[in-house]
């Protein structure tokens, strides 16, 4: 189960993180919306996501609070990230999203198939800066890549995972048009974070359900 966005309280205190700051957003980029640029990660893009990681409120519904270890993107997270692309044809994978009026990197948002699985049944994820909540990026990035997914890439089915109690991840889910298809269970590796007991929801949406709306 991968829950899908940070649902952590408002009030948790956010990492200091500068208002913008130039990361060359428009470099390789993936996909534009009206205030996002999305675009691929490289390989100088580690501390980018160690610094999102860092936050225990972002992590709140992902590993309890902890941190993602350092060395996990610097020796294999980030490689792996990247590989997706190849792996995909470029078409699929995680992408490091920022705001275009001023080029912060505000987070990421992911539109991949599983590893096995077929190229037109994908999930829908992201995770964003504690900073950037509450703005409505969330759904404007996850409503583009719906878009992008049915029109131009031939994907027929769209999931996202959560946690049961992950109420802002459910509501974003929602505003794009996904219902809920089933229950999951808490994966082992999951067991400490706060709901683990109420396990975690599917939500899945298809071509014609989007088409519909």
């Amino acid at each position: 189960m991968n829950p899908v966005a940070p649902g952590g309280s408002p009030s948790g205190k956010a990492l200091a993180f500068p208002a913008c700051v130039d990361q060359h957003a428009l470099v390789d980029a993936y996909l534009d919306t009206e205030r996002l640029t999305l675009r691929r990660f490289t390989t100088d893009d580690a501390e980018l996501l160690i610094e999102l990681d860092s936050d225990p409120a972002v992590m709140r519904h992902l590993t309890g609070g902890e941190p993602t270890a350092p060395e996990h993107y610097r020796e294999r997270g980030l490689q792996n990230i990247i590989g997706g692309y190849e792996r995909w044809s470029g078409n699929f994978g995680l992408f490091a999203a920022y705001d275009k009026d001023c080029g912060a990197f505000i987070g990421w948002f992911h539109l991949c198939p599983e590893e096995e699985g077929p190229l037109d049944e994908v999930e829908l994820g992201y995770r964003l800066r504690q900073s950037e909540w509450g703005k409505g990026y969330a759904t404007e990035g996850s409503r583009a890549l719906l878009a992008k997914g049915f029109t131009e890439l031939g994907v027929h089915l769209v999931w996202a995972a959560t946690m049961l109690v992950n109420n802002g991840s459910r509501k974003v889910l929602e505003k794009v048009g996904m219902t809920m298809a089933g229950t999951l269970e808490t994966p082992p590796d999951m067991q400490m974070v706060e709901g683990s007991e109420y396990g975690g929801v599917r939500y899945e949406i298809t071509k014609k359900q989007w088409e519909q709306r």
